[in-house]
Formats: structure tokens, C-alpha cells, sequence
């Protein structure tokens, strides 16, 4: 006789103490991808050889491309007497030995602790003419890697940005920390606009390189250190991810006296008018005929494929401004969200997702921050959902409950070519449409081929 046994959990029990594979990683991730974004820059980890080591081997397995970092070597000396010395001599063969323009000192968990004083550490470093170090602080105890991404950010800003009387007229674009696609898509639209703008950081062009047999290290990409500087004279910011990228929007406000809007990530058609509306309102240039021309495809799409989204619930885990802007293409569709979840402790995040939801009449949905994967779990046991999207982390989710799975944000490491492809934009919300359609529609033939197949039993 079988026995079947029911696992489902009935009630779910806060943990305060605990994650159990939590739907982020450790600050000097994001560090290190910010700094990727800066043309000739070299990253540099001041702590342990493993947690280096780590960080390239997460950005390299979701890019598909070599991530170049540097380590000052951590050994128990340096942990009882500070990690000086080692800084001292990673600077002097960095530069002797890759010979960048600049080098992005970000901390560890273990740097953190013993207490290393990067700004006089720093100042008594022999730095040859023309080059520059800068840092800033990632202690991975704290935040996400979207923090960590945040505060390179704001680091570059404090040593590097200059404030001017007059403003240069452009307008800086922070892109939060997406893919190189969204970079790319977003540098299209506003090019096709005739927009003057810096882009910061800017990892098209560093982390999507092609192949022509010889490698190398700084690639053509990247923001270069006058345009950090030019920031300081912008005419406006425009902070993309509400979460994201507030901490350089602070930054750039403190040092240099240039204002920010926040914008959410321009996912999906309502929040894509924004960031173009904004773009045309501050540079005084006109949308274009082609983009209009894209919005009108991708409404055209949605018209079409409608029936398969039709009240669909959808769980969604990721970084938070990931989730937010897929959540509201989601609702853009038809779609309910009742799972939204960020590993990144922010309650702002809760805040406007109750906000989102709230416009679209939607009541049921449970939006949380630093929560974890196995809650999203018992979530989906206690409640089933049709769809799921998050990275490569939630397939297991997806395999135990059976619920079609979306692979988007970050990380995805067992897929290819997704960092080449947009989610931002309209090109990029008819990307998302189709993965999310085909996923749906995919469940929709199975299911009828098992019901033929019962009939037929």
C-alpha cells in the first residue's frame, strides 16, 4: 500500500535569523560590475583571494565574459595587522603589470571587520602620474549587490565629479544594474532622439565584446573618466530604478549641486513613455517617429496575445527594481502578481509595489523584502501561481511545482545570449512578451496533449 503524504506547509514561520538561499548576492558583486562599467578601469577587491574570486566567477558565469578583478591577497598577517601593506603592493603591480587608468578599491566582510582606513590608506599609496585609485565601502554583512553597486557608483562620484558654474548641457543617464543589452537599448533611444547625455556606468561595449581573436583587457567601452567628471556640469540626472540608483543620485546632489529625477527601470510601456517624456522634456528634443512606431508594435502585441495573459497570477523574484518594472509589465498585460520578492533589505521596495498594485485594483499579492527563495516556495505550495520569473536560482522552484519559469534579471547562468537582449524599452517589453506568451502557451499544448491523451486512455 502506498502512503502519500501531505508536505504542503499550512502556515509559514517569519525567520529572522536565517536565509535559506537568499535571491541576492554580497555587495562587492555589484562593486565589481560597476566598476566594469568604466573605461580602462581595473576592480580591485581589498581582502581574501577567495572572495575575489567568487565575485568574477558570479558576474563571468551570468555575462559569459571574462570579469578582470584584482585582489590584495588577504593572509592571516593581514588580518591581525591590517591589510596596508597588501593594498600597497597590489597598487604598485597593478599598474606595473595591467597597467590601467584607473583602479576601484572596494571592500570585503573582511576588510570591513579588522577596520582597513581606505581613505588614508589611499593617501599614502606612491601612484604614478596620470593614474587614479578611488574606493568606496561594500561590507557584504549589509545590503545586496545592488548596494554595492550603488556605492561604487557614489565613490567614483566623490573622487571624480567636479562641480561647474556652467552646465555642459548633457544629461546623465543611470542605468541601474542591468545587462548590456538594456545599456545599449537605452543609449539607442536616446541617440535617436539627438540627446547629449553620459551614461554611468556603462557596460556595453565591456561586458558584451566581440570576439576578433586577440584579446583584450580594457576594451573600446566603458565611461570614461572625463565624462565621471563631466557629471559634476549636468544638466539633470536621471536615476533609473528607484532603489537603485538613489545612493549616486544623493552623491552627485551632495558634491556637485545637479539634480535627479528617480524613474523606474523603463520596463514595459508606461514606465518606457516616462523615461522617454523625461528624456524629450529635459534635452527639448522630440520623440521620434520610430519609436513611436516600436510602441505601437508592442500594443499591437499585447492586443493580439491578450487571451493567454488574461488574470494569469505570476510570482516574481529578483532585484527590486527588476521585480517592480516586470511586475507592471505584468499588470500591463492583464496579469495578477501574487508573489513579489527581493532579496535586497529595503522596505521602500514594499512600499511601492503596494503602491503599483494598488492602481491596478490588485489586493492579494504579497510583496516582500529580504526574503528568500524557500519562502517564495512555501508561498507557491500554500497558493499555486501560473507563471514564475526570476533567475536561474528559482528552476528548482520551478521544476518541484511544475509552474512554467521566465529567466529574467539577475543571475541567469544556465542560459545564454540573455545579456545581449534588452528588457528595457519597447523592444525590450516585446522580448519579454515573448518568453513569457511562449511559456504560457507552451503549458497551455501540454496540458491539452495530456487531456487527448486521458480521453484516448
Amino acid at each position: 500500500m502506498k502512503i502519500m503524504l501531505d508536505m504542503t506547509p499550512k502556515t509559514i514561520t517569519e525567520r529572522k535569523s536565517l536565509r535559506v538561499n537568499p535571491a541576492k548576492t554580497c555587495q562587492p558583486v555589484g562593486a565589481m560590475y560597476a566598476a566594469l562599467g568604466v573605461h580602462r578601469c581595473m576592480p580591485h577587491s581589498h581582502g581574501s583571494q577567495g572572495c575575489c574570486s567568487y565575485h568574477r566567477t558570479f558576474l563571468s558565469r551570468h555575462f559569459k565574459e571574462p570579469a578582470i578583478a584584482t585582489t590584495s591577497s588577504f593572509s592571516e598577517g593581514a588580518c591581525v595587522f591590517g591589510g596596508g601593506s597588501n593594498l600597497k603592493k597590489a597598487v604598485k603591480n597593478i599598474f606595473d603589470i595591467y597597467n590601467p587608468d584607473i583602479i576601484a578599491v572596494h571592500t570585503t566582510c573582511l576588510s570591513e571587520t579588522i577596520g582597513d582606513d581606505l581613505n588614508a590608506l589611499i593617501r599614502e599609496l606612491e601612484i604614478p602620474q596620470g593614474k587614479l585609485v578611488i574606493h568606496t565601502n561594500t561590507p557584504s554583512y549589509k545590503g545586496s549587490h545592488v548596494t554595492g553597486f550603488g556605492n561604487m557608483m557614489a565613490g567614483f562620484i566623490n573622487y571624480l565629479s567636479e562641480k561647474s558654474a556652467v552646465s555642459n548641457g548633457k544629461i546623465g543617464i543611470f542605468p541601474g544594474f542591468v545587462n548590456p543589452g538594456d545599456m545599449h537599448e537605452l543609449k539607442r533611444m536616446a541617440k535617436s532622439m539627438g540627446v547629449k547625455y553620459i551614461m554611468f556606468p556603462d557596460t556595453d561595449g565591456t561586458m558584451n565584446t566581440p570576439i576578433t581573436g586577440d584579446y583584450q583587457m580594457y576594451p573600446k567601452g566603458g565611461t570614461t573618466i572625463d565624462e565621471i567628471r563631466q557629471l559634476g556640469g549636468a544638466k539633470h540626472i536621471l536615476a533609473l530604478g528607484e532603489l537603485t540608483s538613489m545612493i549616486p543620485a544623493m552623491e552627485i546632489k551632495k558634491k556637485c549641486d545637479v539634480d535627479s529625477t528617480a524613474l523606474p527601470y523603463p520596463i514595459g510601456v508606461e514606465a518606457t513613455d516616462k523615461f522617454l517624456m523625461s528624456l524629450s522634456k529635459l534635452s527639448g528634443k522630440a520623440i521620434t517617429e520610430e519609436l513611436e512606431e516600436e510602441r505601437g508594435q508592442l500594443l499591437d502585441i499585447m492586443v493580439d496575445s491578450h487571451a493567454y495573459y488574461g488574470d494569469k497570477r505570476v510570482a516574481i523574484s529578483g532585484d527590486p527594481d527588476t521585480v517592480l518594472g516586470l511586475a507592471a509589465f505584468c499588470l500591463e498585460l492583464g496579469m495578477k502578481p501574487k508573489y513579489m520578492l527581493t532579496g535586497t533589505p529595503d522596505e521602500k521596495f514594499t512600499k511601492l509595489a503596494k503602491e503599483m498594485l494598488l492602481k491596478y485594483g490588485v489586493t492579494d499579492c504579497i510583496a516582500k523584502a529580504n526574503a528568500d527563495l524557500f519562502e517564495l516556495h512555501q508561498l507557491m505550495k500554500n497558493e499555486a501561481v501560473d507563471l514564475l520569473i526570476g533567475g536561474t536560482h528559482c528552476k528548482q522552484i520551478a521544476k518541484a511545482e511544475d509552474v512554467p519559469f521566465v529567466r529574467a534579471g539577475f543571475p541567469i547562468m544556465d542560459r545564454y545570449v540573455h545579456s545581449y537582449m534588452p528588457l528595457v524599452g519597447y523592444r525590450g517589453a516585446m522580448r519579454l512578451a515573448e518568453l513569457m506568451g511562449n511559456a504560457l502557451m507552451d503549458r497551455q499544448d501540454r496540458d491539452a496533449e495530456d487531456k487527448d491523451l486521458e480521453m484516448v486512455m
